[in-house]
């Protein structure tokens, strides 16, 4: 059974249908006005995809801190916002010795050195020494237990920052890596150079580099969307990229929103969405950026297919097409596309090829 068009597809539709309708009602002709230009469109066959739009925001996804566990000092440095610092990058340095980051989701919390103890810091560590080609040998086997590859690959790295051999020790203490889930991209200051810090001081605020949109979704229509679901995202001056739903949140414990003291009901309960995109080459990183975006609510394959604006209102009810012979073709309106402004159509009569009239352009 075809699905009806949604009630904002169906005013919009109606709008247009009932316009192109009226003007083209049998009217007497006086000379000075004409019947309405038309132009006409083919009915073709194709997929057709309904979606719900909603407003969102492009920013970056997750929150991190970065929390120095060195020895006290000076701050010396720290990358300004916006700054990208990927695996074996500087995150900040203290008395003049930087503090680098390794990918991992147990934070630093002892020295890494030989006789150390077998632990999952250690297996974070010879996975980013590996990753940062720092292990040319194949030496290392990507475990718990710091080795003489460990210790080497170390000294290969300690080298790369231009330090002499006496003091490439193969250690590192606590303090000179920071290990975090992902590359960063920096938010914030926590702290500005020439401040004195010590163990524990919290000293960046970071995303991940990874663009995401969050919308809020009305929760009657948190059946239709699930991780995986396919969205439309338009940019701001920029062609609409694909996205996909990553994460759908709960649904608010009340039945309703929770308006702030003093202020109108906010509008209908709502859950959040976060969805992943990927922006085109050359597109400058946005951040807090307004989007639009369009969710899959349902997509149905090779159906017969016509403009909107090619719709007329039936008397008593129901829609028809006029084709470019003149003839009325009484139709069933099934899913609306948004995107492309096609809208589903089945009618005894209508075939693919055919020709329907629509208000010119």
């Amino acid at each position: 059974m075809l699905v009806a068009l949604t009630g904002a597809a169906v005013a919009a539709a109606c709008a247009v249908a009932i316009g192109y309708a009226v003007v083209n009602r049998p009217t007497l002709r006086t000379g000075v006005t004409g019947p309405p230009a038309t132009s006409s469109a083919a009915v073709t066959r194709g997929p057709v995809t309904e979606r719900i739009q909603v407003g969102g925001t492009l920013g970056f996804d997750g929150s991190y801190t970065v929390v120095y566990q060195g020895p006290a000092g000076v701050l010396t440095w720290l990358p300004p916002a916006g700054t990208t610092v990927n695996q074996g990058g500087v995150l900040c340095s203290v008395a003049n010795q930087p503090v680098r980051l390794l990918l991992g989701g147990v934070p630093a919390y002892r020295a890494l050195a030989a006789g150390m103890t077998d632990g999952p810091d250690v297996r974070q560590l010879e996975r980013g020494l590996v990753a940062l080609g720092l292990d040319p040998g194949h030496q290392i086997a990507v475990d718990n237990h710091f080795t003489a590859a460990t210790r080497a690959a170390i000294r290969r790295w300690q080298a790369a920052w231009g330090w002499p051999s006496s003091r490439r020790t193969g250690q590192l203490p606590l303090g000179q890596v920071a290990f975090l889930p992902v590359p960063l991209r920096v938010a914030g200051a926590q702290a500005a150079p020439g401040t004195g810090i010590s163990a524990n001081s919290p000293v960046l605020t970071a995303t991940s580099t990874r663009q995401v949109v969050t919308a809020q979704v009305p929760t009657d229509r948190q059946g239709d969307i699930h991780p995986g679901t396919q969205v439309l995202v338009s940019l701001p001056d920029a062609a609409a990229v694909p996205g996909t739903v990553t994460a759908v949140g709960q649904a608010p414990a009340t039945g309703g929103t929770t308006a702030s003291p003093g202020t109108a009901d906010s509008g209908p309960p709502t859950v959040a969405v976060t969805i992943s995109v990927r922006l085109p080459a050359g597109t400058r990183a946005m951040n807090q950026t307004p989007v639009q975006v369009g969710i899959t609510t349902a997509a149905h394959e090779r159906v017969l297919r016509v403009p909107v604006a090619a719709l007329l209102a039936r008397p008593g009810g129901g829609y028809e097409v006029r084709l470019d012979s003149g003839e009325l073709v009484p139709v069933e309106p099934g899913l609306y596309d948004d995107a492309s402004r096609l809208v589903e159509v089945s009618g005894e009569g209508l075939a693919e090829g055919q020709q329907v009239e629509v208000p010119a352009q």
